[in-house]
């Protein structure tokens, strides 16, 4: 079993040092609650709606900078596994959006994201490795970020890896949906996870930035693909505003590289929850039916592209 943290917060655009300082005091929280993960946002470093690459490179660092440093040295004190996004410096172009996992007694693993959601692309690198699937402490962690878990490709890779828990640092924004109904995203990685029988921590952010409202959906799923822990939003509570998927910036603020005032912070959220890691390791969901061995790759060979 572990005690998996997802930590949610609202990071400021731009303010790397402020957002690291406060994900800092979020850390140490759940450590002192006995987790032995921690997962942080998406971008938790930088914030989200940068204008254009040039913005997201000025609060972009190195993998030794500043962010990753910090919470590499919190792994240190805390004797934990720290799962967290950053913008990440690109010298050869516009930066990464990338995450970190990091850990006592090992280098930081840094995974960039690979599948750039919607304006992510006029703004970011995409990444061009597999996701990481990382011997710790704890167990055989996977990274992804984001939009890679709409991929079913993506997801079954790092299970097929030997993955018993994958670590997704997520930024969802906040779209219409039908009253008692579940964010879209919420209900996917809760498929993922069944039909990989693989574990998934996905740490979303909260807020208003830029006139996005966040859907501040934070999930944990068992290897069964049953919530284990979820934010009230992850449930059932619609939110109002925010954009569409189509457009998700309805009001043009992400435009501009100014603030715009409508910008708005809401109190942190920590999810806890025990994790089996050794369910993961089980494919068999019946006495003859194995989600891994009985796949057809003779079959699905023929539809590779």
């Amino acid at each position: 079993m572990a005690l998996v943290a997802c930590s949610q917060f609202s990071p400021v655009i731009g303010a790397v040092r402020d957002n690291v300082r406060r994900s800092l005091e979020l850390i140490a929280a759940a450590a002192s609650m006995g987790a032995d993960v921690v997962v942080l946002p998406e971008l938790a470093s930088s914030g989200y709606v940068f204008a254009d690459s040039a913005e997201a490179a000025a609060a972009s660092e190195p993998a030794d900078g500043f962010a990753v440093s910090a919470w590499r040295a919190a792994a240190v004190e805390h004797g934990i596994v720290i799962v967290a996004g950053f913008a990440e410096t690109n010298p050869a172009g516009a930066p990464f959006n990338s995450a970190a996992l990091v850990m006592p007694g090992a280098e930081p693993v840094i995974y960039r994201k690979a599948h750039l959601w919607d304006r992510e692309r006029l703004v970011f690198t995409p990444g061009s490795d597999l996701p990481p699937v990382v011997d710790t402490p704890v167990g055989r962690i996977g990274v992804m970020i984001c939009y890679d878990l709409e991929f079913p490709e993506w997801v079954r890779i790092a299970a097929l890896g030997g993955a018993e828990l994958i670590c997704a640092p997520v930024n969802w924004p906040s779209v219409p949906r039908p009253t008692g109904e579940r964010p879209g995203e919420v209900v996917r990685v809760q498929a993922e996870a069944s039909m990989n029988r693989v574990a998934i921590a996905a740490c979303d952010r909260s807020g208003r930035e830029r006139g996005l409202e966040w859907s501040a959906a934070s999930v944990m799923v068992d290897a069964d693909g049953w919530p284990l822990a979820l934010t009230d939003q992850a449930a059932d509570t619609v939110r109002p505003g925010g954009g569409t998927a189509a457009d998700p910036h309805p009001t043009g603020e992400a435009e501009s590289a100014e603030p715009t005032g409508s910008d708005r912070a809401d109190a942190p959220v920590t999810l806890l929850a025990e994790i089996d890691l050794a369910a993961s390791r089980v494919k068999r969901i019946a006495e003859y039916s194995d989600v891994m061995a009985d796949r057809r790759t003779d079959l699905y060979e023929h539809y590779s592209s």
